[in-house]
């Protein structure tokens, strides 16, 4: 039984890689891109991904008082918006794997006087250090496909979200249409890592960023997953033809 614990494989991108290699992998990612990280994802998504965290934060059913998770938080979008629906009685956890990530979302917070009801946790989203049923809603905004084990990743939120609760999921997906996906596939694969090279100066981790993409699951079979590891009516949004997708899950 030992060894089938052991070489358990991921993907980094298009690359084989062990669990441990690709944890370890993707926090040299966001190390490398910290400093510039906003500034890309203005250039690759031209904005609209500022569109599609305000559309997720409509279904987030967040209200005053809660206690919130933010996933995968990064430099803070979801959790800015999230504070200021919680207000001063709420608490919001942001937790990401990468600490120059996390010390971003810290000095941006605290920029915007935002410094009472929120605390950051540095871990992996695999293994979360809280205990069950704490959270009124979890969130992970465009960071699932960067864990080692999404079906883990999944479970761990289930365990501490408390009875109805929801999560919500916002992940780039499949293109609805095949011609979006052609065009949509030229642009990721032949601009993006360009604009990485040139404004950031790192042309792999972006190429890793689109292939980590490709490698994620499509729609239907996210909102599996999801209904595996427990949660119910669960249900997606296409946004922008589907390069991007909301998924929205209870727990009852």
């Amino acid at each position: 039984m030992a060894f089938e614990q052991e070489n358990k494989t991921s993907h980094f991108g298009f690359r084989q890689v062990s669990e441990t290699e690709k944890t370890s992998l993707v926090k040299d990612v966001f190390r490398s891109v910290a400093d510039r990280y906003d500034l890309m994802n203005d250039l690759m998504s031209v904005g609209l991904h500022r569109v599609w965290k305000d559309i997720a934060i409509s279904h987030s059913g967040v209200r005053k008082g809660q206690t919130v998770l933010d996933l995968a938080a990064g430099s803070g979008d979801l959790t800015h918006r999230l504070v200021k629906r919680v207000g001063e009685e709420g608490r919001i956890v942001s937790f990401d794997i990468s600490q120059p990530m996390l010390k971003k979302c810290k000095r941006r917070m605290i920029d915007s006087g935002l410094i009472n009801n929120i605390a950051y946790v540095l871990g992996n989203a695999e293994n979360l250090p809280f205990e069950s049923r704490q959270f009124d809603c979890i969130t992970i905004g465009f960071g699932l496909r960067n864990v080692a084990r999404i079906e883990s990743t999944l479970g761990a939120m289930f365990r501490v979200l408390r009875p109805g609760g929801r999560i919500l999921v916002l992940e780039f997906s499949q293109p609805a249409s095949q011609l979006l996906a052609r065009i949509y596939n030229q642009y990721s694969f032949s601009v993006i890592p360009k604009i990485g090279r040139v404004i950031a100066g790192d042309e792999n981790s972006y190429r890793y960023l689109v292939e980590s993409i490709r490698r994620h699951p499509n729609q239907e079979q996210l909102q599996n997953m999801m209904t595996s590891a427990g949660f119910e009516d669960v249900k997606y949004l296409n946004l922008t033809g589907g390069i991007v997708a909301l998924h929205v899950g209870f727990r009852y």
